[in-house]
């Protein structure tokens, strides 16, 4: 599943490929992909500039002129390409935007687990996807006090909590691995039981780390590619996502894999001890 490193690079690719462009013609060739009515989907968003695209976690915020968002998810596999108009729709496409010049915005997803829905501007924090959302991974809004008492709060492990996304947006299961590696906590640690100083460590990690990541467009482990249909580049620099039998880049000692709330999960055993 697309991260938020992944979500930010296609975001950025789209206000590259599209922003300012005006829509001649929508057409859902999924219908199961479009919250809502359909029919109303594409009517609505006929004649409507697309002004500029946001993000929120790992949704994308495309905004239309006159006041209409639409909210994509791109779950497992969902990706957007632009193309000229008389180009052949490849396999998997289930939305089309086709703009005034020809080029258009489709929505490619092997798996049709990706899901749109048009909303009014202004009225996408109503959507319950989103209001459950924590803080976005950065300085200005990630409060480490506050993700201190959260934590202290909740029995379940670390790994667990940090999926969520309601103590912090955006992380996925490469990323928790990751971070949880650069603190040297375990994935089954109770969150209940890390001292401030972990958290603190933890929560610089995350900022740090999501940024490398957006910097390097992202992580192609799969099928991921950016709008311009390029892979990610930050695979490379994965020290325990993936690596299982490989040596721990801290401590040499074989990486291990195990389970933790049904999600496949790469840590150290040495460097990263569980804390009861």
């Amino acid at each position: 599943m697309p991260e938020l490193p992944e979500v930010e690079t296609v975001r950025r690719g789209l206000l590259k490929l599209v922003q300012g462009k005006t829509v001649k013609d929508v057409k859902v060739l999924y219908e199961k992909m479009i919250l809502g009515d359909v029919a109303e989907f594409e009517k609505t968003l006929q004649g409507k500039t697309l002004e500029t695209v946001d993000r929120r976690g790992k949704y994308l915020l495309l905004r239309f002129s006159e006041g209409w968002t639409v909210v994509s998810h791109l779950r497992m596999e969902g990706k957007f390409y632009v193309k000229p108009a008389n180009e052949p729709l490849e396999k998997h496409t289930h939305v089309v935007f086709t703009f005034e010049d020809n080029k258009q915005l489709r929505y490619n997803d092997v798996r049709k687990f990706g899901r749109m829905q048009l909303l009014k501007t202004g009225t996408e924090d109503q959507l319950k996807s989103l209001q459950k959302l924590g803080p976005e991974p950065t300085a200005e809004t990630f409060d480490v006090d506050v993700f201190y008492q959260q934590l202290q709060k909740k029995k379940k492990a670390l790994k667990t909590a940090l999926l969520d996304q309601t103590l912090v947006t955006g992380l996925g299961n490469i990323y928790v691995d990751e971070v949880l590696w650069q603190s040297k906590l375990h994935p089954l640690t109770p969150c209940s039981a890390v001292t401030f100083e972990q958290v603190k460590l933890l929560h610089d990690n995350i900022i740090e780390e999501l940024a490398r990541a957006i910097k390097a467009g992202g992580t192609t482990v799969r099928s991921y590619t950016d709008a311009f249909e390029k892979s990610g580049a930050f695979q490379f620099e994965l020290d325990v996502y993936g690596r299982t039998g490989k040596p721990c880049p801290r401590c040499q000692t074989p990486i291990e894999k195990i389970v933790v709330g049904q999600r496949g999960t790469h840590y150290c055993p040495q460097c990263q001890q569980v804390k009861k």
